[in-house]
């Protein structure tokens, strides 16, 4: 029997084999979830370096938000990166939820990124 580690980059690994194929050369909108706190990262694939990322780690972020792990958090973070990607000039993105379902504090920073300018 599988680990529950090995499931999970199992599951993450399925997810990116199909944003490969499906994404026609658009940045990823990647997001990792922590039971403390919350991070995003826009990454150009094509040239592997990161255009934009916020978390809940930010010193802004830190001062605003009660707390790291909730869905007023995933939502800050977000707007933020939604903000710095497009200063970054990026309008189209896949969204790369990982092994996460998407609920709950994946789907609430998924829907502020889109809510702020963010194309997927």
């Amino acid at each position: 029997m599988l680990s529950a580690r090995k499931l999970r980059i199992r599951r993450r690994e399925r997810l990116r084999y199909s944003l490969r194929r499906a994404r026609n050369r658009r940045p990823r909108l990647s997001v990792f979830r922590s039971n403390k706190q919350i991070y995003a990262q826009i990454i150009d694939d094509t040239r592997g370096h990161t255009v934009a990322s916020a978390s809940t780690l930010d010193a802004d972020m830190r001062k605003a938000l009660k707390k790291g792990s909730d869905v007023a958090a995933a939502r800050a973070v977000g707007k933020l990166v939604a903000e710095r990607g497009l200063a970054a000039g990026i309008k189209e993105v896949v969204f790369d939820r990982g092994a996460y379902l998407y609920h709950g504090r994946v789907k609430a920073l998924a829907e502020a990124a889109r809510e702020n300018g963010l194309d997927f």
